[in-house]
């Protein structure tokens, strides 16, 4: 199988996960800042959308055992861009763009290495059109200051207004970590 793969997404190797959580899936759950997980047999996703949700998510994984990187390679956890797929090194991964469906609806995914299963394991509740594959905006951190401006945080978002556009942009943010 295959997982989605949106904003920036964090992936696990389901099997080291398990063994760090003592085979307690919900304990695991319970840790899952958002509604963005998605697992099939092979891989764990949750996603996130700013670089230091990201690092907050692995640093409470690293406390369970698991391991981010050695040597700049990825060991259980990998960082997946939506655009650019693994942020390091990783040689258990395999990331593309695949047609959903004949309707041209293309969403990014991985798998792990030599899985033959392809149904794309989704979020629940998730749904094409209202999702970050169908319309995906990117700000990088360094610009985000300088292009938007914050207006506030509102309902687990950081809301910023586009002066160029006038319209605002949301951005998922995960408040407990």
């Amino acid at each position: 199988m295959a997982v989605l793969v949106e904003a920036i997404s964090v992936v696990i190797k389901a099997e080291s996960l398990l063994k760090a959580f003592n085979d307690d899936w919900e304990g695991f759950k319970a840790i899952v800042p958002n509604q963005t997980l998605c697992a099939d047999n092979e891989l764990v996703r949750v996603g996130f959308m700013t670089p230091d949700d990201v690092e907050s998510f692995i640093k409470k994984l690293e406390g369970f055992g698991l391991i981010y990187t050695e040597s700049g390679k990825s060991i259980d956890i990998a960082v997946v861009d939506q655009i650019k797929g693994p942020t390091n090194k990783c040689d258990w991964l395999e990331f593309g763009h695949v047609n959903m469906n004949n309707d041209g609806e293309r969403v990014a995914t991985c798998r792990l290495v030599n899985s033959n299963l392809m149904e794309i394991v989704t979020p629940d509740e998730w749904e094409y059109e209202n999702s970050l594959s169908c319309s995906y905006g990117f700000v990088p951190t360094e610009h985000k200051d300088k292009g938007l401006k914050y207006l506030r945080h509102e309902n687990g978002l950081d809301v910023y207004l586009n002066p160029v556009t006038g319209e605002e942009v949301f951005v998922g943010r995960t408040g407990d970590l």
